[in-house]
């Protein structure tokens, strides 16, 4: 299949999940196109089994021409990252600066070596060839949260504005903190090259901080771009370059293309909104970007359930590593959580059981499968893409339609 027919099938399909769930599931709408599709993949398995397997091959042809991680990681991305980030209130990020960046950190990288580890023993004691890198990638593919599950959940919730902002702020930054460890753990574990501690603090220090510098600049160029016009078209034509050409140099670069397109939204969507917009340009900016959010959001939660198909068959060992898993990385995040949570107490108010509901409302998605389809085609990736898959499912289909639970029993309300 070429890309127009790649992308004429998942355009369908999404339409048509799309319609299904809001006529008849009527779930948040990544959660309920995600649903239908792993039910479908599901369906064709059987099929399959039964004696009719033309649907199921040509599913499977289907997912043969997509690239997820590419398609991801260097096309659909930069979109989600930038439409998320113009939304979100930069004083208000500002003024819970350090609890952000200590969870975008600190908690990630304590984190992916909690998972490593507890991951580790349980291997072992299963007898599967995992070694201890390896677990460590799969820590740090796994302990980021995915800004596009978040965000999208976050929608349908009425939460505090202070712990929205926590939410959501973490989800952005901590994306791209988690693909720049990421790679470094990658580069060891691959690489003939012996890395020392110095040359990987390097790399992420220029790899982090270089992309947030490079988001300032892509942005304030944009914003001086845009408040020289005043014409809708023109503007969101700036911001679409912004996006794609911003997401390109950064990667050409070798800085962190994800945290500076965060970094280049949140100064369009505040500054640029507020000195550099009429209102007519903004709220054609506010839908064009709103439309863009939900299409690739559609579209990748159908992949996400059509990928269901590359982790099948699988063995008793890995299939009970990966339903271990589910838990080990969820008491991975609520010690992550808990612990700059706890240390900041002195200086910021927190809402009630947020440790709770940071733990509950840490939802993974396309971005850890992108990334542990990015490993090579080795005996690691097979063993590692089932247990990431399940986390992923468990966190859509689970935790997210009964966070808006966790957060009532908080004595929190919902709008």
């Amino acid at each position: 299949m070429d890309l127009l027919q790649i992308t004429a099938v998942l355009i369908s399909l999404t339409a048509l999940f799309s319609f299904l769930n809001h006529i008849y599931l009527k779930l948040p709408s990544t959660i309920g196109v995600m649903a239908i599709s792993i039910a479908l993949s599901l369906m064709l398995l059987i099929l399959g089994s039964m004696g009719y397997p033309l649907l199921l091959e040509q599913e499977k042809t289907l997912l043969e021409g997509i690239d997820f991680s590419t398609t991801l990681l260097h096309g659909m991305l930069s979109f989600l990252l930038f439409a998320g980030a113009l939304h979100v209130d930069l004083n208000r990020l500002a003024s819970l600066k350090w609890v952000v960046a200590s969870l975008a950190t600190l908690g990630v990288l304590l984190s992916t070596i909690i998972v490593a580890w507890l991951i580790w023993l349980v291997a072992s004691l299963l007898e599967l060839p995992l070694e201890f890198i390896h677990c460590l990638l799969f820590g740090a593919l796994i302990s980021p949260t995915d800004p596009v599950a978040v965000i999208s959940t976050l929608k349908t919730l009425g939460v505090p504005v202070s712990l929205e902002t926590k939410i959501a702020g973490e989800s952005l930054f901590n994306d791209g903190v988690g693909v720049v460890l990421f790679l470094v753990i990658f580069n060891i574990a691959y690489s003939s090259e012996q890395m020392h501690a110095a040359e990987v603090a390097e790399l992420f220090i220029t790899e982090t901080l270089g992309g947030a510098l490079f988001g300032i600049l892509a942005g304030y160029i944009a914003y001086r771009m845009l408040k020289r016009v005043d014409n809708y078209q023109v503007e969101i034509i700036i911001s679409l370059a912004l996006v794609m050409g911003g997401y390109a140099f950064a990667e050409a670069w070798h800085l962190s293309a994800p945290i500076a397109i965060v970094v280049a939204g949140l100064l369009i969507g505040n500054h640029g909104r507020q000195f550099a917009m009429s209102d007519k340009t903004r709220e054609h900016l506010d839908t064009f970007w709103e439309l863009i959010d939900e299409i690739l959001n559609a579209v990748l939660f159908v992949l996400l359930g059509l990928e269901v198909l590359l982790i099948i068959p699988i063995s008793i060992n890995t299939l009970l590593l990966a339903i271990i898993a589910i838990p080990v990385v969820l008491l991975a995040r609520f010690v992550s959580v808990s612990l700059p949570v706890t240390a900041l107490r002195k200086w910021y108010r927190f809402s009630p059981g947020v440790v709770k509901i940071l733990t509950w409302g840490g939802l993974r998605g396309g971005i850890s499968v992108a990334l542990v389809l990015s490993l090579p085609a080795d005996e690691v990736r097979m063993y590692l893409l089932p247990i990431t898959y399940a986390v992923v499912v468990f966190a859509m289909l689970v935790q997210g339609l009964t966070l808006g639970t966790v957060i009532k029993r908080q004595g929190l309300q919902q709008s």
